[in-house]
C-alpha cells in the first residue's frame, strides 16, 4: 500500500525542519522500518509538505509507531515546526491523498 498525505510548516521554521531531517535519529529510522514502513519520502514546497511511503497496513504500522517512546520524543521535537493541518475527514490521522495513478 502506498500512502500519501500533507502537512504544513510554520514558515519561520522551514530551515530548522530541513536540518532536522538531514539527521533523523537512528532509533526513529529503525522504528519506522520495524513498523513496516519503507520508501518514505518527504517533499517540501515552501511551507507545504507532501509525505509518501509504502507499508502493508497503514493503521497497523501507525498504531505501532504511536505506542513507541521514541516516536513520542520525535513528535515532541517536531511539534514546534508544524502549522495547523488541513481539514481532516472523519477517522483520518492526516489529510490523506488518494492515489489515482502509479507507473512503476
Amino acid at each position: 500500500m502506498r500512502i500519501g498525505f500533507t502537512l504544513k510548516l510554520h514558515p519561520d521554521k522551514i530551515a530548522e525542519y530541513d536540518e532536522s531531517h538531514r539527521a533523523v535519529w537512528p532509533e526513529m529510522l529503525a522504528l519506522l522500518k520495524q513498523s513496516g514502513i519503507s520508501q518514505y519520502s518527504i517533499f517540501r514546497r515552501d511551507a507545504e509538505l507532501f509525505l509518501t511511503f509504502t507499508c502493508e497496513d497503514f493503521e497497523k504500522a501507525w498504531s505501532a509507531i504511536e505506542k513507541s517512546p521514541v516516536n513520542a520524543r520525535w513528535q515532541a521535537a517536531m511539534a514546534p515546526f508544524f502549522a495547523p493541518m488541513a481539514e481532516r475527514r472523519p477517522g483520518e490521522r492526516f489529510p490523506m491523498w488518494q492515489e489515482v495513478f502509479y507507473l512503476e
